[in-house]
């Protein structure tokens, strides 16, 4: 593991401390969650305050841990002020996605920081595509590539069958930001990296192939 960079470190305190509150006072997570209706309303705050609260300590830990795991990657070899662009991009972008497939949805709510912080795996793959990963229970390392592929995979098949009480739509929208966001930010990466590029855009491409067919 590494020194967090002070960003990252900042992030992570803003999560810990809304969320919170938002365990402690319903009247401020009710406010600030993604619900369909209010966000149609006006309350575009929503969109990006909900980013920022957790159902509860497993799900704010397991979102954080994940920053933690991949936020330095991309700070370092982004900057600072990318880094920023890239997670609160990748953020909105998660919310505007589950805006597009529950926009007929009024009561459709949601929270948690899992759009921005899937955007910043995916900004990490692309930008150090050699990188492994040990997941829990999975006792020996895979690729990044893999497990950012495999999980876009899940999350069509989550969305299709609405598996859990997770925003599967978020997350995809989060990796979506955090692919683009990276490669404008980086176009050097189309000369070094365009192999994984292509890879990696296969979820994203069968995701709208499969809404445009009508089979989501």
């Amino acid at each position: 593991m590494y020194n967090l960079d002070i960003i990252t470190i900042v992030i992570i305190a803003a999560n810990v401390i809304i969320s919170y509150k938002g365990f402690g006072d319903y009247n401020f997570f009710e406010k600030y969650k993604f619900q369909v209706g209010p966000v149609q309303r006006g309350e575009k705050i929503r969109l990006l305050s909900s980013g920022f609260l957790h159902a509860d300590n497993a799900h704010l830990f397991f979102n954080m841990f994940s920053l933690y795991a991949f936020a330095n990657v991309v700070v370092e070899l982004l900057g600072v002020f990318n880094f920023i662009i890239v997670y609160l991009g990748s953020l909105l972008l998660g919310s505007l996605l589950s805006l597009y497939f529950h926009k007929n949805e009024y009561y459709y709510s949601a929270v948690g920081a899992s759009g921005a912080v899937m955007g910043i795996i995916y900004s990490a793959i692309l930008l150090q595509p050699g990188m492994s990963l040990i997941i829990f229970f999975i006792p020996i390392p895979i690729p990044a590539y893999i497990f950012g592929i495999g999980y876009l995979l899940y999350s069509i098949y989550g969305m299709k069958n609405r598996v859990g009480n997770i925003g599967h739509d978020a997350h995809f929208g989060g990796a979506i930001g955090g692919y683009a966001i990276t490669l404008l930010l980086s176009p050097w990466l189309f000369q070094t990296n365009l192999l994984m590029i292509g890879l990696l855009a296969i979820p994203i491409v069968l995701l709208f192939v499969l809404k445009k067919a009508g089979k989501m």
